[in-house]
């Protein structure tokens, strides 16, 4: 052995890959086929993916890039969907909202909170059923980039200070990392146009004209 040590090749730097691979293509609803269930992904129908199915895992993979991952399933016939991945579509159906199974599957995680509900409600209230079920699908939207529970803390906030507002959530949701920052404008050099600067007027003598017009 110590003789053909100095004989062997060196040891990869990567180790297999131990997941198994496939190349499905989406179907009409949004899902591909891994095994014998169907998992959601944001890609149109008639897409070809290639398929990471690992022990734990089911990635799904579109141009270098992963595009969706899902909790593998080990039963039969199984749909899982991730709510993230309808969110287009249901904004132009919000009448389907309520009912979809995407949804459904958030409650049964318990990812759609009681938080959740509450402002949907409040925003069905006041702006209606459809623009109100919009304006949620809105506030849902930057949460598959910032995360669910910043938005959620963000939310929780707006109602216990009674803003069930769209703009009020944004606005605390941005708060939370910091994100809106006013940065101040440089000050300008404008050379020789200083020879027009002026003084700001006074305008005491109208307030006193003002009050001599009141007591008429």
């Amino acid at each position: 052995m110590d003789i053909e040590r100095d004989h062997l090749l060196p040891m990869a730097e990567e180790g297999f890959d131990l997941a198994d691979l496939s190349f499905p293509v989406v179907d009409g609803s949004g899902c591909v086929r891994v095994k014998r269930n169907w998992y959601s992904t944001p890609l149109r129908p008639g897409t070809k993916v290639r398929v990471k199915a690992s022990a734990g895992l089911v990635e799904i993979w579109k141009d270098g890039r992963m595009i969706a991952r899902h909790q593998r399933c080990y039963g039969a016939k199984q749909q899982i969907f991730e709510l993230e991945h309808y969110l287009d579509v249901l904004e132009r159906k919000p009448g389907a909202f309520s009912g979809s199974r995407p949804l459904q599957q958030w409650r049964e995680k318990g990812r759609w909170t009681e938080s959740y509900d509450v402002l949907l409600q409040k925003l069905i209230e006041r702006h209606g059923k459809q623009s109100g079920t919009r304006e949620m699908i809105e506030l849902l939207k930057p949460g598959r980039a910032h995360g669910y529970q910043r938005l959620e803390a963000a939310i929780s906030q707006a109602l216990r200070l009674g803003c069930a507002d769209g703009a009020a959530v944004r606005h605390l949701f941005g708060v939370a990392e910091g994100e809106l920052r006013h940065s101040r404008s440089a000050a300008i050099d404008i050379g020789a146009l200083i020879r027009y600067e002026r003084s700001m007027p006074v305008l005491s003598s109208y307030d006193e004209l003002l009050g001599r017009e009141a007591a008429r």
